[in-house]
């Protein structure tokens, strides 16, 4: 798993790269010229890295937030943990985090009267079970879906996880939550047209026009 951020506001010329979720364990860092490795204090399993001065090494890298790296750039990545004697351990991550889903399944949570326990399939004809506690969902439904290692607008970063014991990996979305303009304030997640195809991107112009809409309609 590979996540990387740019965040100019917070840290001028820096890319924030996650390998791993945060650790209970005492995380340690080590620097070596502009690369800080941070890791597990216990098991050293390596949590992440910043590079400073990072428009010296991907000069055509841009954007704000979550940003997607190709194979050749985290090839030069590697390049640079090997000359700052760190090991070449960056894999490219070229799948999109953001699809669209289709909820195949859906039956209530052993453990609670307000969570629903879903199927959905994404890109790939894959399938990913995921906790939702939207009261709109329903079997059937077009859904955007964020995956494993997608970082929502907030800074939330979406990993693996479960609520009341039951594994969930990823979030059904809200409009509010994708930062959609107009985004109606009920809770609810985002219902897309029948007709959309499971397992797309997420298309934001596309999104933002169903919340305008249904906002139309009500």
């Amino acid at each position: 798993m590979l996540i990387s951020s740019l965040n100019s506001a917070a840290f001028a010329d820096t890319l924030i790269l996650l390998v791993a979720p945060d650790s209970a364990n005492r995380q340690a860092t080590k620097q070596q010229g502009d690369v800080v490795r941070i890791y597990d204090a216990i098991n050293k399993q390596t949590l992440g890295y910043n590079i400073f001065h990072i428009s010296q090494y991907l000069p055509d890298l841009t954007g704000n937030g979550q940003v997607f790296l190709t194979e050749a750039q985290v090839a030069q990545l590697n390049q640079l943990l090997t000359a700052t004697s760190f090991a070449a351990e960056l894999v490219a991550d070229l799948s999109p985090k953001f699809v669209i889903g289709y909820v195949k399944e859906l039956v209530a949570h052993p453990d609670s009267d307000h969570l629903s326990v879903t199927q959905v399939e994404v890109d790939h004809g894959a399938t990913l079970q995921i906790v939702c506690g939207a009261p709109n969902v329903a079997q059937g439904q077009k859904v955007i879906v964020a995956k494993i290692g997608a970082m929502m607008p907030n800074g939330q970063i979406i990993w693996p996880g479960a609520l009341r014991g039951v594994t969930s990996d990823g979030m059904i979305c809200a409009a509010r939550e994708l930062a959609l303009p107009h985004a109606p304030k009920r809770h609810g997640i985002l219902v897309m047209p029948a007709a959309t195809a499971a397992g797309t991107p997420f298309n934001f112009e596309q999104a933002a026009a169903v919340v305008a809409a249904q906002n139309a309609a009500e």
